[in-house]
């Protein structure tokens, strides 16, 4: 966008650890950075990282209140919890001494001026916070003799141009049309023609003729082109340092269709009628194609070879990160097994260390002892508890990694879904020992057949269900969640015996429980003749 004169690029990055590769390609391509923090939640664990990476890549931070109009707002409270944020992270006293803008991007204001808590900022625009980017975020410095040399950043793609690389011009000028060194990864240089080159005006992409440094642009004409590589001046090509991001934590293995209703899937894509398709991305070679084209973009994955030539570990910053590829495969109809995620083990000075994590949680008072007793058995320290004195209490915690792996469904189910939990990576420590694991074993379908209600309606007790009744089942599969700790075998198919008997009321009850349109209805017992 343009303002007085300047253009301003803005990129905004995900709060997530599990994203963390985003963030700091997102970091690369910036000269400042405005922390936005929520004026009654304060800052965050995502809040953390995030300033954490721009600390450590030395970039000038400007502080935005947001929500300050907010019932439960509390403006001076949050402002001193970011400054303790800010020494907790070592800043230098050029970095702690950053301005703040109090605003409410819903009413498009924002001010200098502390507004009291609950009330709109006292200016009518967002003026003030251009002015404060103006004057605190330096101008892009480069060397005006240097050669052109251009840092990709991010990639994307066009059904008409192919694959577009994002890119930050570090130095030189790039016009389209002209001939560019391609620097990969591998080291080899090969020459390229720049087919399109566009600038970024408000969300649209635009066709431009040159950028310069600091400018922000998309080129496309090179189609294996790859995150990190530059694209520097084909008679003196000096290619920039490849973008580093932080180590997986987290890993799960991800292989074929194995079970004997491979194939048989169903609907990919989630639609009813002519238009459903069948699943038919079954085969070894698929699973690993898709993997491979995740690799292209998303640089915080790691894809190992495994034993199994069907099977593959897929290591990553979170099991976030990991789900979100695996709900992505499921959709675009891959059919997957896949393992128990784990986490990634270190060896530091000859003992065995693992990752931990901040975790934070906002809950109501009731619930803390229910809190600190589920997280004790998982191995976490509290290291922080504050009451607001609203009925609401924030617990800060140590955890490892491996502890968090479910806990956010038994956190949910035990705070009666009021709980709210975050969490980011804060480093490596020695192994914590032995874990108690989920104490719950597996309903086990016993043998081949589809799961009928009349059996199910037996089963209910034992435990959860995962299937529903017509669902075809094989042996060995797990149809539910037992409540006790060892596994079951059941026989979810057994059917009922046709007789000449009179059927029973509790055979009556059990038809209108299978209807998901009829409403509760009492039985009453018949009278026997």
């Amino acid at each position: 966008m343009s303002h007085g004169g300047l253009t301003i690029n803005i990129i905004d990055t995900p709060g997530h650890a599990d994203f963390g590769g985003e963030v700091e390609r997102g970091l690369s391509m910036v000269d400042g950075v405005l922390l936005l923090v929520d004026a009654s939640e304060g800052p965050l664990p995502q809040t953390r990282f995030v300033l954490r990476k721009a600390l450590a890549a030395r970039l000038p931070v400007i502080l935005v209140i947001n929500k300050v109009d907010r019932p439960d707002a509390g403006i001076a409270e949050v402002v001193d919890a970011c400054y303790e944020l800010f020494l907790d992270l070592d800043a230098t006293e050029d970095q702690i001494e950053f301005p703040i803008v109090y605003a409410c991007a819903r009413a498009g204001r924002a001010s200098l001026n502390r507004p009291d808590d609950g009330t709109l900022p006292d200016s009518a625009d967002l003026e003030p916070l251009f002015d404060v980017i103006s004057e605190h975020v330096p101008a892009p410095s480069y060397d005006p003799d240097a050669p052109l040399r251009a840092h990709v950043t991010n990639l994307d793609a066009s059904p008409y141009l192919g694959r577009i690389a994002l890119c930050r011009v570090v130095s030189g000028e790039l016009i389209r049309s002209q001939q560019a060194a391609w620097c990969r990864r591998d080291g080899s240089i090969e020459r390229v023609k720049i087919s399109e080159l566009f600038r970024t005006q408000a969300l649209d992409r635009v066709p431009a003729q040159s950028a310069s440094a600091g400018d922000i642009i998309a080129v496309a004409g090179i189609d294996e082109i790859m995150i990190g590589e530059t694209l520097a001046d084909p008679d003196d090509p000096r290619p920039l340092p490849l973008i580093t991001v932080d180590e997986p934590a987290i890993s799960m293995t991800i292989g074929v269709n194995t079970s004997p209703l491979v194939g048989r899937g169903g609907p990919s894509d989630g639609r009813r009628g002519p238009a459903r398709r069948a699943t038919t991305r079954v085969t070894a070679r698929m699973v690993k194609d898709r993997l491979d084209t995740e690799l292209v973009g998303n640089v915080s994955i790691r894809v190992l070879p495994t034993e199994r030539p069907d099977t593959w570990e897929v290591q990553g910053r979170g099991e976030l990160a990991l789900a979100v590829l695996v709900e992505m495969m499921r959709r675009e109809g891959y059919e997957l097994t896949v393992g128990r995620p784990t986490v990634v083990t270190r060896e530091i000075d000859g003992k065995l260390h693992e990752p931990v994590e901040r975790l934070t949680i906002d809950v109501p008072e009731e619930y803390l002892g229910v809190v600190t007793s589920l997280l004790a058995i998982r191995k976490g320290r509290l290291e922080q508890m504050t009451n607001h004195g609203t009925g609401w209490i924030r617990l800060d915690f140590i955890v490892p990694a491996r502890g968090l792996i479910g806990f956010r469904t038994q956190f949910l189910t035990d705070t009666r879904g009021t709980g709210i939990a975050h969490h980011v990576f804060e480093r490596y420590e020695p192994w914590a020992g032995a874990m108690r694991t989920r104490a719950s074993g597996s309903l086990v379908a016993d043998r081949t057949g589809n799961a009928t209600a009349y059996a199910m309606f037996s089963l209910q007790e034992r435990g959860a269900l995962f299937v529903e009744p017509g669902t075809e089942v094989y042996e060995g599969m797990i149809v539910g969640e037992n409540s006790r700790s060892d596994d079951m075998d059941v026989n979810i198919a057994r059917e009922r015996k046709l007789t000449n008997v009179r059927q029973s009321t509790a055979e009556e009850l059990e038809r209108h429980r299978r209807s998901s349109f009829a409403p509760t209805t009492s039985v009453s017992r018949s009278r026997r003749r």
